[in-house]
């Protein structure tokens, strides 16, 4: 006797969902493309055959993820929007503040995001990066006396002007996006710390490091002094495993 099949059990799709797949697979398929409109709400019920109620819950789902946008009234249709980053960075601050993703995985991913954005800001970075850098820096050094907010403010200013500097996009963006969390990371180590001040010192005498490897064009140095000071704040919410696996720079790396 044969074994049965590995079915799965059938989930039940609503109509607006099945709306939302045709239009976002016509948007993916640069059928649509931004500033095109889509047909009137009369129209579209007619071509999907459903309730106007099943067409507007169908755009504002659309709307809320940044894929069309419609004013009430207007007889053109709703408008296919560009692609913004906005829409990720809204996505992960909502996940990283609902708890969906566990500190220790942001933690992880600030150990790769640093790590990486300081190598490549070591290669490519202008004159003005350079500046914009240790302007974040001095900054630094000025709101050590005000406290732990300004002063976590101000170091992620540093860190937004070394995304800036690796000349990636995908860096900056994924950077924004966990801005809000990272700022909170910050203040709440600070706070936790038996001598906030001379953790925010310690703080900057780090960035100072990475700073001076990122203006000498020494992309490895800066790496590795990004991921190893993440480590040295936060390793203890990570597993032993992870961070050692993420201490290695890529020389050391096993094979």
């Amino acid at each position: 006797m044969t074994h049965p099949a590995a079915f799965t059990p059938v989930k039940t799709v609503k109509a607006y969902e099945r709306v939302v797949e045709q239009i976002e697979s016509a948007i993916s398929k640069r059928e649509l493309r931004p500033g095109d409109r889509l047909p009137s709400e009369r129209e579209l019920m007619l071509t999907f055959e459903v309730s106007r109620s099943t067409i507007r819950e169908a755009l504002r789902v659309l709307e809320s993820i940044g894929l069309v946008r419609s004013r009430p009234g207007d007889p053109r249709g709703p408008e296919v929007l560009q692609a913004s980053p906005a829409i990720l960075t809204k996505t992960v601050n909502r996940l990283v503040r609902l708890d969906t993703i566990a500190l220790s995985e942001l933690v992880e991913f600030r150990i790769m995001l640093e790590g990486t954005s300081c190598t490549l800001a070591a290669q490519h970075r202008t004159a003005e990066q350079l500046q914009s850098m240790r302007a974040a820096v001095d900054a630094m050094q000025a709101e050590v006396a005000n406290g732990p907010i300004a002063f976590g403010r101000a170091d992620v200013a540093f860190h937004v002007s070394v995304w800036a500097a690796s000349h990636n996009q995908l860096m900056q963006i994924c950077g924004e996006a966990t801005r809000g969390a990272l700022i909170d990371m910050v203040t709440d180590g600070l706070d936790r710390a038996p001598d906030s001040r001379a953790k925010m010192e310690l703080s900057l005498a780090h960035d100072r490091e990475i700073l001076a490897a990122i203006t000498a064009g020494d992309g490895a140095t800066a790496g590795r002094l990004a991921r190893s000071f993440v480590i040295e704040y936060y390793g203890e919410i990570m597993s032993a495993e992870n961070r050692a696996a993420l201490s290695l720079s890529d020389d050391e790396a096993p094979s």
